[in-house]
């Protein structure tokens, strides 16, 4: 795979969504071609899913099969092919959304998670023979960390919440510990940007990443 991959991750009311339109203005001023995509969701199967997922009661470990399930049906349909055509994948929301929301948020085992991210980002089918296989993972990760009370009081004012955003701020604090353990295990590709500030210095910071990472120009 020639192409980049860059997730976008954080707790609801972070504000994540607002800053991804300057990330593919920066890319396309380069001449990069991108695809932006979301989790879940991305392609019509996953779309569907994903409505039942933010609006449905459901367990813990139904939440997890239904979004890997969208995932894996991402990843055939749109990342892979994104890549394999060099673009640059701009998605909000990957794998670490389901280990930080229903690992951390929801409580569910943090190694069957593992094993699923295993099962479902092996890139086993695509490899070539004697090509040892590995996990489809983003390149660069930008990770909105935003204190979960500020989180809360953002959304108090936002659309008709969906069943994560209407979760109590204790959730939301446990869905942060969530995302501090994936940035503690993976620390060269997450990029931590603190998300309590206006929205232009988010954005200085969030260009800033791509410059230092040498993906955009100074």
């Amino acid at each position: 795979m020639q192409g980049l991959f860059i997730s976008f991750e954080g707790i609801d009311g972070a504000g994540k969504s607002t800053h991804i339109d300057a990330v593919r203005v920066a890319f396309e001023a380069s001449g990069a071609p991108v695809t932006l995509t979301r989790e879940p969701g991305g392609t019509p199967l996953a779309e569907r899913l994903r409505t039942m997922v933010l609006n449905d009661s459901m367990d813990a470990m139904t939440e997890a099969l239904l979004v890997f399930a969208a995932r894996r049906d991402h990843l055939q349909q749109v990342i892979l092919p994104a890549l394999a055509q060099g673009h640059v994948v701009l998605c909000d929301r990957f794998s670490d959304a389901s280990f930080a929301y229903q690992g951390g948020g929801r409580g569910f085992d943090w190694g069957i998670l593992e094993t699923l991210e295993k099962w479902v980002q092996s890139t086993e089918a695509q490899a070539a023979p004697g090509v040892r296989a590995s996990l489809v993972k983003p390149d660069l990760t930008i990770w909105f960390d935003l204190p979960p009370a500020v989180a809360a009081q953002r959304l108090s004012h936002a659309r008709v919440p969906d069943k994560f955003e209407s979760q109590p701020q204790v959730f939301f604090e446990n869905v942060a510990q969530g995302y501090a353990r994936r940035a503690a295990a993976d620390a060269t590709r997450f990029a931590r940007v603190h998300a309590d500030q206006t929205q232009d210095a988010v954005r200085a910071n969030v260009l800033a990443v791509l410059r230092q990472r040498g993906y955009i120009p100074e």
